[in-house]
């Protein structure tokens, strides 16, 4: 037994013996791996000046029409201080609060490590880092903050080989100087302008206090989010500089971080909506991610200004408004999506969708006159019916026999039906697409008084399409993106826009009868109220009850949109297109265009040869044999795709301004109305011309 005994203890010691020599095998490796590691990390790690000059992340700032920076997006970097230049404090309390151990250790602090690794036990989860300033520097520098293993570990082996590269004092500038404080700041000097609105240099216990708080949790702990949450971090921070021996206890007990003063933070404006819109779109036009880019866009800043005065001014109590301005070809001058970007950044001019009323008799007319019709053809304002719909007038006035200019100009609801009854809802539909509506469009009857949703932007885009005597129109917020070249500082262009007008929507003769009838809306119809000393065309919208009121328009090259109306679709009242939105269109383009020649509208016409053939059949006659209807009634066919789903306003009648007494005084006197509505006319074109496709 003894024997036995005394063979265990032999084979117990030989067990142990093999373990440690193996374990000191395998650390000696380990050491020598590292010692490799690390050597071939610091000849890896550029010189200290490359480092100084080298911030990372991207800027990308926007510039109005003039160059002026309008916002500037990404990170900010202040100047660079040298180690001397910081305030003692600062250096101090960053040490405290982020690596007590920071001069004495190597790189790597094995007790912060340690430390961690025993709250990871008792906690069950890593809620305490154990990495250093030198730790933190080389993930800033060099890595991502993913949290895996193989990051540590790397992270780690760069820490020690920057100690052995660079001095404590320039691994504290170096960190200093680019590690993130949130708002957007870079480094203390970015920091120190972005929150007390001076240099780093006069940082004072106080504030160096609070942005030292700042580094574990940047957007938690910011003064301007949270200043309950940055005064509270600061208090612990001088605490901790308290026991680590940097500052009296008498020093800390004076220092106020409540009395810290913060600067004023510049109040988000309008611009805001357009620079939005803006930057949504730069990552379809370059693929640069890492330098500083700028963004030259078409914005006019004066005209900017008075459009946010012109919509603040006329816009309803408990509306919102918003517009746009084209230029003639598609830049955007000014954008305003609401009433105040910091109460709501919903940018209305080009997110919202909203019904825009008769102004959608815009696209009913170009079908008309582009199917025959002229300004000085007689139609009968009558009662009319259309598959059981029965558009009303406002007032409930008819006015007998008149022409499309008077109805047009009017916004007569009944002649409207009927002529989107004989070109066909879907001939319209086709129309308005063709015009740039990106929205989708329902072909029940009462489409025609503009029951289909829209957006601010596209209607703007419409209205442009007209004045360009019907070439397309397409809206452009970017000139070009440049960025400069790092070695000769010469701005390198990556994009610039190049404006298409080369594609014609409609032939220059339909369009210039459509500004024959929008000029003659706004010289004696609904939109007088749009009127600025010098030729005006453009259309008034309103909605049942006031929900929404449009006006859109154009003057010397300048298309403008205005839409008002409540987010929740309420009714407002004065909301109606020929008082608010016009009055706001008037007060904007009377400055707008101040700079600009009067232009005439040229509203001249040379009729194509087939509309001038015969009398009786100038609308669709004898240039087309076949009288074929899409069916047995003459009815346009529903969308095989669901957009011609019965329309909730069945019974739709879209309320206009009060139109002028005279002119229904003397229509009244000379009307010709049956007691009964009537059904409308029979007389349609041909499919070639109706257009009575499916929408697409």
């Amino acid at each position: 037994m003894a024997a036995s005994r005394a063979s265990e203890r032999g084979w117990f010691w030989r067990f142990t013996i093999g373990t440690i020599k193996y374990g000191l095998y395998f650390a000696l490796l380990a050491l020598v791996a590292l010692v490799v590691a690390v050597g071939i990390a610091m000849s890896s790690l550029p010189d200290y000046e490359t480092l100084q000059s080298s911030p990372n992340g991207q800027t990308v700032r926007v510039r109005a029409a003039d160059g002026t920076v309008i916002f500037a997006m990404g990170p900010s970097y202040g100047q660079w201080l040298d180690y001397e230049e910081i305030p003692e404090v600062m250096r101090d309390a960053m040490i405290a609060v982020e690596d007590r151990r920071f001069e004495s250790h190597f790189g790597v602090d094995p007790i912060g490590v340690a430390r961690s690794v025993r709250v990871r036990i008792q906690r069950g989860a890593w809620t305490q880092g154990g990495s250093t300033i030198t730790q933190q520097l080389a993930r800033n520098l060099f890595l991502t903050n993913t949290r895996t293993f193989g990051r540590k570990i790397r992270e780690m082996i760069l820490a020690l080989a920057m100690e052995r590269t660079y001095s404590k004092e320039q691994i504290l500038e170096l960190y200093l100087n680019r590690v993130y404080f949130g708002g957007g700041a870079y480094g203390i000097d970015a920091a120190s302008r972005r929150f007390f609105g001076h240099s780093a240099r006069e940082l004072d216990l106080s504030e160096a206090s609070v942005i030292a708080g700042l580094v574990k949790a940047p957007s938690r702990y910011s003064p301007t989010a949270d200043a309950e949450a940055a005064i509270g971090r600061a208090g612990v921070v001088l605490d901790l500089m308290v026991e680590t021996g940097a500052i009296t206890q008498a020093q800390a007990d004076a220092a106020e971080p409540t009395e810290v003063r913060l600067a004023p933070q510049p109040r988000q404006n309008s611009v805001r909506y357009f620079t939005d819109w803006v930057l949504a779109q730069l990552d379809t036009v370059v693929d640069e991610t890492r330098a500083p880019l700028d963004v030259w866009t078409t914005l006019d800043l004066d005209m900017q200004a008075r459009a946010v005065n012109s919509i603040r001014a006329h816009t309803p109590a408990g509306a919102q408004g918003a517009l746009v301005a084209l230029d003639r070809d598609g830049a955007v001058r000014s954008m305003v999506g609401g009433t105040d970007y910091v109460t709501s950044n919903y940018n209305r001019a080009v997110t919202a969708v909203r019904q825009p009323g008769s102004a959608w008799k815009l696209f009913v007319y170009l079908a008309a006159l582009e199917n025959g019709y002229t300004p000085e053809d007689r139609v009968v304002d009558e009662p009319v019916e259309w598959d059981g719909w029965q558009p009303r007038n406002s007032g409930g006035r008819y006015s007998g026999e008149i022409d499309i200019r008077t109805a047009f100009a009017y916004s007569v609801n009944t002649v409207a039906a009927q002529l989107g009854a004989e070109v066909g809802t879907s001939t319209v539909a086709n129309m308005a697409q063709r015009f740039g509506i990106t929205t989708p469009i329902n072909t029940h009857p009462s489409m025609v008084l503009g029951t289909s949703e829209v957006r601010v932007i596209d209607m703007a885009r419409a209205f442009a399409a007209v004045q360009a005597r019907g070439v397309a129109i397409q809206p452009y917020g970017i000139v070009k993106v440049t960025m400069e070249d790092r070695d000769t500082q010469e701005e390198i262009e990556l994009y610039r826009a190049e404006v298409d007008m080369s594609r014609v929507l409609v032939a220059p003769y339909v369009a210039a009868e459509m500004t024959d009838l929008l000029q003659t809306a706004v010289n004696t119809g609904t939109g007088r109220a749009a009127q600025i000393g010098r030729p005006v065309a453009g259309k008034t919208g309103t909605t049942s009850s006031n929900k929404d009121g449009w006006f859109i328009g154009f003057s010397s090259g300048l298309t403008t949109a205005v839409w008002m109306g409540r987010d929740d679709a309420r009714p407002v009242g004065g909301l109606q297109g020929g008082r608010a939105p016009a009055r706001a269109f008037s007060d904007f383009m009377r400055y707008a265009v101040a700079s600009r020649p009067i232009e005439e509208f040229d509203t001249e016409v040379t009729l194509p040869d087939w509309q001038l053939e015969g009398e009786d059949d100038a609308y669709f006659g004898d240039p087309y044999e076949d009288d074929i209807f899409v069916d047995e009634n003459g009815m346009p066919i529903e969308d095989p795709r669901g957009y011609a789903e019965p329309s909730p306003y069945d019974d739709y009648g879209v309320p206009e301004e009060e139109m002028d007494d005279e002119f229904f005084d003397e229509a009244l006197r000379r009307r010709r109305r049956d007691p009964e509505p009537v059904p409308v006319p029979d007389r349609r074109p041909p499919p070639a011309i109706r257009g009575d496709d499916p929408v697409l």
